[in-house]
């Protein structure tokens, strides 16, 4: 049994291989995370918890003043490092994922260290940052795009709408890959405001996409579901994993109270890479139950602005949605709870929906 569980042939297949990638990015970000939040905290690297947005808000968080930022690097390269050692890099999906991760982990960094060093207390202007994440997505869908074309070319621009039908989008789909690449990772980066929030909810979003991925990626499974089959995306199931691992060492250290924040190193190419596996596995719709709660907290936000710009006043005491419950006094810790109890409710139902063709 244990020569069995080491031949080649048996770590060839996407299951050990998501397992292992799953686990070495765990442990990846436990080892290395202490070394990191040292250097961190050497560098004077801690989050400035005056925002200026509410004096409320900047009192209910003083709290996690100086507390070190930029854990997103050590937990991206923890994905990068386990996708290195378990993925099969000859899939043409596995280079798209993680050159997007890396691009938007070194965009998020860069707009980190610019608000952490003082040299832009804001850090980068908004419109350059929404511009490098559209590049980058629109290269990710290009790419993506051309790669589908030759693995999977019935489904490379296709949507499947649940309940609906498809749609084929030809040559713009690159643009759609791009908008959902973008919308993901600002939802998550909206959502990463309390210890453990954004790490949590994205453990359970990548777990649901893993199992999508393996059904999808599979000829046997995709045919009971229903759903299409995409040859190219069962070794997203791998990068999933191992986003997984990673998020869970991440929270290691990040639940509360929080010895490191993600900052936008970390926020952005998780949220970007899980838009993209979404495009991959050809269930972008899905994602939007699936990361329900990122929806739901970057919808709050669009919703606060739009409602302000038309009446002159708040719908929200303030927004995202988990500082709207702190302004009504529900303890950090619940309302982080709480919120992952949404999450796996969501990631359960959209399990169960993919039946519902």
């Amino acid at each position: 049994m244990l020569l069995r569980l080491f031949s080649a042939d048996y770590l060839k297949l996407i299951t050990p291989r998501a397992a292992m990638a799953g686990v070495g990015a765990l442990l990846l970000c436990l080892l290395v995370g202490p070394r990191v939040i040292a250097w961190l905290r050497r560098r004077k690297l801690g989050e400035r918890t005056e925002k200026g947005d509410s004096r409320r808000l900047d009192d209910i968080m003083r709290a996690k003043k100086d507390t070190p930022t930029m854990g997103g690097l050590f937990l991206s390269a923890a994905v990068l490092l386990a996708m290195g050692l378990f993925a099969n890099t000859s899939n043409r999906v596995v280079p798209i994922l993680v050159s997007a991760v890396v691009a938007l982990c070194a965009l998020g960094a860069v707009d980190d260290w610019m608000k952490l060093s003082g040299r832009r207390r804001t850090g980068m202007p908004a419109y350059l940052k929404l511009l490098g994440q559209c590049v980058i997505g629109y290269s990710a869908g290009c790419w993506l795009f051309v790669a589908l074309l030759r693995t999977d070319p019935g489904q490379a621009s296709r949507l499947h709408v649940p309940l609906m039908g498809t749609m084929d989008l030809g040559i713009a789909y690159p643009l759609f890959v791009m908008l959902v690449t973008v919308a993901s990772s600002n939802a998550v980066n909206i959502t990463d405001g309390l210890d453990g929030l954004a790490g949590g909810c994205l453990a359970i979003s990548f777990f649901a996409f893993a199992m999508i991925a393996y059904a999808v990626g599979r000829v046997d499974f995709s045919g009971y579901l229903g759903v299409p089959y995409v040859r190219a995306s069962a070794e997203v199931s791998v990068f999933c994993a191992a986003a997984l691992g990673a998020t869970l060492g991440f929270l290691w250290f990040n639940s509360h109270p929080a010895q490191v924040f993600m900052g936008d190193s970390g926020s952005l190419p998780m949220g970007g890479a899980l838009g993209l596996a979404a495009c991959a596995t050809k269930q972008e719709f899905l994602l939007a139950l699936v990361g329900g709660v990122f929806v739901v907290e970057a919808g709050s936000s669009l919703a606060q602005i739009l409602w302000f710009k038309a009446t002159g006043r708040r719908l929200f005491r303030i927004a995202p949605l988990h500082h709207h419950y702190q302004f009504g006094g529900v303890p950090e810790t619940k309302i982080v709870t709480r919120f992952w109890i949404g999450a796996a409710v969501l990631a359960v139902a959209s399990l169960a929906t993919l039946k519902l063709r």
